[in-house]
């Protein structure tokens, strides 16, 4: 029987430090999450060994005892945290489930991500970087109504109702805010009124498409201005719906582009394509998440009961997918 570890960073782990925003630990997980993975994990016939944050790997790495590892773990700083608990394994030799270093880090910074998007000939709205509020004075190539983010951050982090702004002074308030309070630039995007989707993919040499899922904010799927924010994630005004209520072309459109991101940016095992399509139906790729959460109240769940399999064969669907590259099965 082979053994799976397990790597990963728990809310309860995270100490909050002084000016912290209340969202510093949503990437994380909660041990619920963690106790449903090695479970669903065993169910497939492996022993399971919970390793915990890039702290404890680096203190046993040197005798891990495992054939792989089954990386959810999300780092603690910079804009390359995602990236840690791979390269230690990496440069351990050790195999493990999941996307590379390069991959984490490139996905995670939005900036870098939209421009290969860019590079790649794939839609994502029109954008800009700005580091301050003094950045502002020749932005003009894009128009309002913006939305403003976190360059690197995950899990709808630095998103609320006052992301989205639509004149000169509510940018320059909310490009402070992000860049004083997440200490990283801000990401100014054109904001696209509209309907919003999630694409997840797993597998590698042929990966599997699965079915589209729209989100649904205070019951309506025609969103227009309204958008995913950290509150709503953690409120019950969000739903998925999948599969998603949409023309076989909308579909295409979504499927085919989903596997061409995944693909753009080598993308391993399983990934998850956000996107907003506008008013006329056209697909703007938002980001890619190499990493998506696999907590049972998040799409994994809800896919893998949609394509009639359980949420431990969706696992297992992962997990064979890293064995197989792996060359372990």
């Amino acid at each position: 029987m082979k053994t799976v570890g397990l790597t990963y960073d728990l809310k309860t782990d995270y100490k909050f430090k002084k000016n912290d925003p209340l969202d510093a630990n949503a990437e994380f997980d909660h041990p619920d999450t963690i106790d449903v993975i090695a479970e669903a994990i065993a169910a497939n016939g492996f022993r399971v060994k919970k390793i915990g944050n890039a702290a404890n790997l680096l203190e046993i790495i040197d005798n891990l005892g495992v054939d792989i590892v089954f990386n959810i773990s999300e780092g603690l700083t910079g804009r390359n945290r995602e990236s840690q608990v791979p390269i230690l394994l990496e440069m351990a030799g050790v195999p493990f489930v999941g996307a590379d270093a390069l991959t984490l880090g490139l996905a995670l910074d939005k900036v870098m991500a939209k421009k290969i998007f860019i590079a790649e000939g794939i839609p994502t709205p029109k954008f800009f970087e700005v580091s301050s509020v003094l950045g502002l004075i020749n932005q003009d190539h894009c128009e309002f109504p913006l939305i403003v983010k976190p360059r690197f951050e995950g899990s709808s982090k630095g998103l609320s109702e006052s992301s989205r702004v639509e004149n000169m002074d509510e940018l320059k308030k909310q490009v402070d805010f992000i860049v004083k309070t997440y200490n990283q630039p801000a990401l100014v995007e054109e904001f696209i009124s509209g309907q919003e989707f999630t694409v997840a993919i797993v597998g590698n040499e042929n990966p599997e498409v699965m079915p589209v899922v729209q989100i649904k904010i205070d019951g309506k799927l025609k969103l227009n201005d309204k958008f995913y924010t950290f509150a709503r994630i953690t409120s019950d005004r969000l739903e998925y719906i999948c599969p998603a209520k949409i023309t076989s072309d909308l579909k295409k459109k979504l499927d085919d582009l989903a596997l061409k991101v995944y693909r753009a940016v080598e993308c391993r095992d399983f990934g998850r394509v956000d996107f907003r399509v506008d008013n006329n139906g056209n697909p703007h790729v938002l980001e890619i998440n190499p990493l998506p959460s696999l907590s049972t109240e998040d799409v994994f769940m809800l896919l893998a009961k949609n394509i009639g399999i359980t949420y431990e064969q969706m696992v297992g669907k992962i997990l064979n997918s890293a064995m197989v590259r792996n060359r372990l099965n």
